[in-house]
């Protein structure tokens, strides 16, 4: 098998084994190469014939990050991070737990010199075409600085990812005069003004889906909180949405008009479509799936991995982060 070898935790999340094995099926191609990291008689059975590094030890969703680490070194998630580590894959994927994800891939991985703090960059469907949002999820607090980097971590990945030359940096803030905020916001306006970046100040949460800004940062504690807001509300409202075109005769005659159109709008919107999110700052690429995603969305968080190696993500990061050359 050749391509980018690409790392699954085939035993992390809520529809593991099944789901996460019959992703990294659907994903095999002449360029992807997916291993699975697992306990080898559960995932036999359904590797259709994908090789399989054995792992007696899982990490469970809810488990602390430290106990992970002083425990379950041997575990699928780690030893798949230990193989992007060691070169003997170019990615990992997991849906598994996120914290312990970061855990293993500091220990395994480890950052990047220049990177203070690794960050989860997370691609938004906003108008006009996709935008970024990091911190995700990585760090609960921050520091002006470590915003300043999730600016240059995100610039570079919307140049390499998104293919925007020249990307636009807003800060994610509660107001759009640079006096708003709280504290870490308002210090961090000024530093990111003297960036470099293409800097345009402060944007709102309502903003986000109306493309405020080809990359927003945020400490990991409100971006997370924004993005798990954004999937709700976009999964209810189209929940809501074919439940009234379903509820009727007319209703469901005006369904088949629009049928194409809210094919698309959900195709756009629909998480999966990237079926996951870069762990950006790390020695190599991590991307890290939504719990509970299905076959489809791992599939597209291994295709998703391989570009990301293939587009040159980490050694870009490796090159111009800290540097003051990105723009």
């Amino acid at each position: 098998m050749s391509g980018v070898r690409v790392a699954v935790d085939a035993m992390g999340g809520d529809r593991a084994p099944e789901e996460v094995v019959a992703g990294a099926v659907e994903a095999v191609s002449d360029d992807v190469a997916p291993v699975l990291y697992g306990r080898r008689e559960r995932l036999e059975p359904l590797a259709g014939g994908l090789p399989i590094v054995h792992a007696d030890e899982v990490v469970a969703m809810n488990e602390k990050p430290s106990d992970a680490v002083r425990a379950k070194r041997e575990s699928s998630l780690f030893l798949a991070c230990r193989a992007v580590g060691e070169g003997e894959a170019d990615a990992v994927v997991s849906a598994g737990n996120t914290g312990a994800a970061l855990a293993a891939g500091l220990v395994e991985i480890r950052r990047l010199p220049a990177v203070h703090r690794p960050a989860i960059a997370v691609p938004l469907p906003a108008m006009g075409g996709p935008s970024v949002l990091l911190d995700a999820g990585a760090n609960a607090d921050a520091k002006p600085e470590h915003l300043v980097q999730f600016a240059q971590m995100g610039a570079l990945f919307a140049q390499e990812i998104l293919r925007i030359e020249e990307p636009e940096v807003a800060l994610l803030s509660i107001g759009e005069e640079p006096e708003k905020g709280n504290r870490l916001v308002r210090e961090a306006h000024p530093e990111l003004q003297a960036s470099g970046l293409r800097f345009v100040g402060n944007a709102e949460g309502r903003d986000l889906l109306a493309r405020a800004a080809d990359v927003v940062v945020c400490d990991g504690f409100t971006g997370n909180i924004a993005l798990k807001l954004l999937e709700g509300t976009i999964k209810t409202t189209l929940d809501a949405f074919r439940a009234e075109v379903t509820a009727s005769l007319r209703g469901k005659l005006g369904g088949l008009l629009i049928r194409p159109a809210a094919r698309a709008l959900r195709e756009r919107l629909d998480p999966e479509t990237y079926g996951g999110a870069y762990l950006l700052g790390l020695r190599g690429l991590v991307v890290i799936a939504h719990g509970n995603s299905s076959r489809t969305a791992i599939a597209n968080a291994i295709r998703y991995a391989a570009r990301g190696v293939r587009s040159g993500v980490v050694e870009h990061l490796g090159e111009r982060v800290g540097t003051g050359h990105v723009r």
